[in-house]
């Protein structure tokens, strides 16, 4: 299909099965289930696609495999390939020293995402750096920072999106007017009776973040936090191993990594991957691959028609085949084509249906038929 696949975009996700027991030697296991559903056992899909969206290769895995762990089976699995160029684009999910030289081997490259709030020294030295930001497209301003030297240097992308600042401005006010509300409902903290609704505020996923409790027990809004919180609005790190990118590159090759996001709810909606209902691991894997081949021709039609697969079924939908009957016999014939069905066939180099599919006489005109020939 003439593709180019210098860039490949990876990522994995899960899908669980209608079982609430896991094989231990097998594909079906618990683990950090990305469908919301921990109590049932699931496998670990992965998948590159290239910059055009097209699925190149698929994975299966056992469904507590680690997205640590799957990088270097799947840069090993395309050794194979002998790619003169390849650069891997990787969600932070991904982003460990290991898994850096793993991308770097056999002359690999990276353009991975960053933990931006893991506390690592270079993360904040990336986020100190003073200067202007240069805007490559609407809503998107990178900067420049390399930090270190000689084998310890790092090159990394400062991106900043202005409309993606003002909603996490927007969701932290909302958050924090709820704080304090909560905090108004406890009324003296100093109390026991308390003691137990201050812990579940502490412990809450998203406004425990802004919360810190002092020597008494009572806990407080963390102002501190609030402008740290503030300092990275609408921003991420991107670090990237191969210099010949520009900036702009790299910034607008992590932003295609919603591609493969794109895919994997193609999969799990329009494709019916989930949920799974087999047991035995091949077949399993020939499931999650009949899926992955029923992806790639709807990326193959979408490219090659410029429209999305929820057009093209709509429109080809509407071509039917229609059986007409009478004391004669019986007729098969499709519905006449419209324009719109015949540039989808042209465009995919598909010729249309023939009008008639098929023809069959009642016996007694077939026999007729057959004594005037002779």
């Amino acid at each position: 299909m003439n593709l180019e696949v210098d860039l490949l975009f990876s990522d994995t996700t899960s899908t669980y099965f209608e079982r609430d027991e896991e094989d231990e030697d097998g594909l079906r296991r618990y683990g950090h289930a990305k469908d919301h559903r921990p109590d049932l056992p699931q496998i670990v899909i992965g998948l590159a696609v290239t910059k055009e969206g097209i699925p190149v290769t698929c994975w299966v895995m056992p469904g507590n495999t680690s997205d640590m762990k799957t990088v270097e089976m799947v840069k090993n699995d395309l050794l194979g390939w002998k790619l003169s160029r390849c650069v891997w684009v990787m969600d932070r999910g991904m982003n460990s020293e290991n898994n850096r030289l793993v991308l770097q081997r056999a002359g690999g490259h990276y353009i991975i995402g960053e933990k931006l709030r893991d506390d690592q020294e270079v993360h904040k030295k990336v986020l100190a750096k003073r200067g202007r930001y240069l805007k490559i497209r609407e809503n998107l301003q990178i900067k420049e920072v390399v930090v270190g030297s000689g084998e310890r240097r790092r090159r990394f992308i400062l991106v900043h999106n202005p409309d993606e600042a003002r909603r996490d401005k927007a969701t932290r006010e909302k958050i924090l007017a709820r704080i304090e509300t909560s905090l108004a409902e406890l009324g003296d903290q100093r109390g026991r009776i308390h003691k137990k609704n201050v812990c579940e505020l502490l412990a809450h996923r998203t406004m425990g973040r802004y919360l810190r409790q002092l020597k008494d027990g009572s806990i407080k809004i963390d102002r501190g936090k609030i402008k740290h919180e503030a300092h990275l609005d609408g921003k991420y790190i991107l670090s990237t191993s191969d210099d010949t990118l520009s900036p702009e590159d790299v910034a607008l090759g992590y932003k295609q990594l919603l591609e493969v996001e794109r895919a994997f709810r193609t999969l799990k909606t329009t494709l019916d991957l989930r949920p799974v209902y087999h047991r035995k691991d091949q077949r399993i894997e020939a499931h999650v691959f009949l899926c992955f081949l029923a992806l790639l021709l709807v990326r193959i039609a979408e490219r090659g028609t410029g429209l999305t697969w929820e057009r093209i079924r709509t429109v080809m939908e509407r071509l039917h085949r229609i059986e007409f009957f009478s004391k004669d016999g019986r007729v098969l014939q499709t519905t006449e084509p419209t324009p719109e069905q015949l540039n989808i066939f042209k465009s995919l180099n598909i010729h249309p249906p023939k009008r008639i599919q098929g023809i069959q006489c009642t016996p007694e005109i077939h026999r007729h038929t057959t004594k005037k020939q002779a």
